[in-house]
């Protein structure tokens, strides 16, 4: 299978969505051919989870493999949430279309490795590239789901990586448990790093986020550690870094799992324009992260001035006040990902 160049496999996923009214219709997203058998794997695997929609799932997976990279790994990403995959917009390569190649796919390349920067290769695989417009719907049943992710596991020909970094659906649902169990069966115990869960910090969403650290429990996936999404919001207008739905919350939980806490992420809307205009971060004078000085050089171009900036997403992203967070956060990741007595 496709899983034999990769080291290291991470996991991520949210609560389900509503079901959809209309009846279940097929989708033409040219599925490749049935999976050719193919030597086991020598990456490590790790699912990015949630119990609860809308706590940025996937842009904590965007910053952990943009982070991975930074350190010199090799990245790869697959984009599991067959309803609404969003992996494609956050790094900017919606338009890309994947090749298909005898028995499978190659994935769409973010930037290429560049060892003088110690600078680690990213890769993306998203049904999303799939799809003729990105608008269209996938109105599909439990088995259609089911035998996507299998194909997604066993038709994409990642090459060597270091990380492969599982993008989930919300919930626990039929993607989750044909991935546990596809997973379980063909990867070995090595390479199955475990599970990032992510939440905000409010009693509403960790309610819902113990019960997909049940369903880790229930399946056997390891729990690398929880990020606590949305503590605390920079204003681009001023030097204050706000609690608006309050902190705390996921380090709680935490604690009562008896699970590693991996850190407070804050919403910054400089992440957003970098994501969305691909805009170089910028911060006024005075701006505290987490204790960290964060303000944008007296000396960079001011915007009148700044023409586009070009440089790929993983140089810009450097320049975000997330990025030291990430940093320390994919650095316990890597740490936790280890197999266990080594």
């Amino acid at each position: 299978m496709s899983l034999s160049k990769i080291k290291h496999i991470v996991l991520v996923s949210m609560p389900p969505a509503p079901p959809c009214p209309r009846p279940a219709t097929s989708v033409c997203c040219g599925i490749a051919p049935r999976p050719r058998p193919r030597p086991q794997a020598d990456h490590q695997t790790a699912q990015i989870l949630s119990g609860k929609g809308g706590v940025g799932k996937s842009s904590v997976t965007t910053q952990i493999a943009l982070s991975l990279s930074l350190a010199g790994h090799s990245v790869g990403v697959l984009d599991v949430d067959l309803t609404g995959p969003s992996i494609p917009r956050m790094f900017g390569i919606e338009d890309a279309k994947v090749t298909q190649a005898p028995g499978g796919w190659m994935p769409i390349t973010v930037h290429e490795a560049d060892q003088s920067a110690g600078i680690g290769s990213l890769r993306v695989m998203s049904l999303g590239f799939l799809l003729p417009r990105r608008g269209d719907a996938v109105v599909w049943r439990g088995p259609k789901k089911t035998a996507m992710v299998r194909q997604f596991l066993s038709d994409v020909f990642w090459d060597e990586l270091d990380y492969l970094l599982i993008d989930t659906p919300p919930g626990t649902s039929d993607e989750h448990i044909s991935l546990a169990e596809t997973l379980l069966q063909k990867a070995r115990p090595e390479q199955l790093a475990g599970a990032v869960v992510v939440t905000t910090p409010q009693a509403v969403a960790t309610a819902d986020v113990r019960k997909e650290l049940n369903f880790c429990t229930k399946t056997a996936i390891r729990v690398l550690g929880v990020v606590e999404n949305m503590s605390g919001f920079v204003c681009p207008n001023c030097s204050e870094c706000t609690n608006i739905f309050m902190s705390g919350g996921g380090e709680v939980m935490a604690k009562d799992y008896n699970v590693p806490f991996l850190g407070r992420v804050p919403i910054d809307p400089q992440f957003l324009v970098l994501i969305e205009a691909g805009t170089r971060p910028r911060y006024p004078e005075g701006t505290l992260v987490n204790g960290q000085d964060i303000s944008t050089p007296s000396d960079a171009p001011t915007d009148g001035n700044e023409t586009r900036d070009t440089a790929p997403l993983v140089h810009k992203y450097k320049d975000c006040s997330l990025a030291p967070i990430f940093s320390t956060i994919t650095a316990d990741v890597v740490a936790a990902a280890q197999p266990q007595g080594a």
